[in-house]
């Protein structure tokens, strides 16, 4: 794994790579997101034209087909580095995180000039929790969730990253009731195209992982990753059960309106050259 920069000072402009779930699908956790960095006095910019870090198509085993959108991220966050337009990239996503900071290496390691700046791109993106308390040591407001609170640490993140205390400790100093649940670390089932090809085994795992959830109390499960936040909200409302899944930026800002869905004004960071162009994922849900 790359090893990351270390910096003099915390970084005050950071590139958000909003990963493609979050700007199609949950642009709630992209606000959530923003607002947690923002409190910490870091101006978040957008650039509008980045895409797929090409995930989808390297687990599937079309490597050739994920060339190209590795190169285009270099291609669109290596300017706002190398300028100092941006001082780091951060993610809301651990599996994307992965593919950007280890797997792009692998897709571009004959070519070398893409490979070297994608190579200093890795060094400066980090996942969301992971610049939070590694590169900002940041302190967040108390946050405010009803009942129980119990973590899944997503396999990407916890396998490839090795990031598990860092999203812990954030909630555990958070304010919110939380509870310990049996086998957080095991997978929920997901597993991108494993849950299309094994369908099956996938729910069976994802069922399991109810039981846990169900046996500790918790009103919501959170964690690091929209992907398996999808496959366990998924089960839980055809299984008409209680408990609500969550990304944890939603969590950590739940004492935010915003963080809950009830956007009225689009977050307070920069699109890049787009001039008066809204931004996607900001304008949603709103006038």
């Amino acid at each position: 794994m790359q090893h990351k920069k270390q910096f003099e000072q915390p970084p005050r402009r950071v590139a958000l790579f909003v990963t493609c779930m979050v700007d199609m699908i949950y642009p709630q956790v992209g606000r959530a997101a923003v607002q947690l960095l923002e409190e910490q006095g870091v101006e978040v910019v957008f650039p509008e034209d980045q895409t797929c870090c090409g995930q989808p198509a390297f687990n599937s085993g079309y490597h050739d087909e994920a060339v190209p959108l590795a190169r285009h991220f270099v291609d669109v966050f290596h300017p706002l580095i190398a300028s100092g337009q941006a001082e780091a990239i951060v993610l809301p996503s651990g599996s994307c995180a992965t593919m950007t900071s280890h797997f792009h290496l692998e897709l571009l390691e004959n070519d070398p000039a893409y490979l070297k700046r994608s190579e200093e791109l890795a060094a400066v993106t980090f996942e969301l929790t992971e610049f939070l308390v590694d590169v900002l040591e940041a302190r967040l407001p108390e946050a405010s969730l009803p009942g129980k609170v119990v973590y899944h640490a997503c396999c990407h993140l916890l396998r490839e990253l090795h990031i598990d205390a860092q999203p812990r400790s954030l909630l555990a100093e958070s304010g919110l009731d939380m509870v310990d649940m049996a086998g957080s670390d095991e997978c929920c089932g997901f597993g991108g195209l494993f849950a299309v090809k094994n369908e099956p085994i996938s729910v069976a795992m994802g069922n399991a992982k109810l039981t846990s959830i169900e046996a500790c109390g918790a009103d919501h499960v959170v964690m690091c990753d929209v992907s398996c936040m999808t496959h366990l909200q998924g089960l839980l409302q055809r299984q008409d059960r209680r408990c609500r899944a969550m990304h944890i930026a939603e969590a950590l800002a739940s004492r935010h309106p915003k963080a809950k869905g009830e956007f009225n004004t689009p977050a307070q960071s920069k699109a890049l050259d787009v001039g008066d162009r809204p931004r996607r994922w900001q304008d949603v849900g709103t006038n």
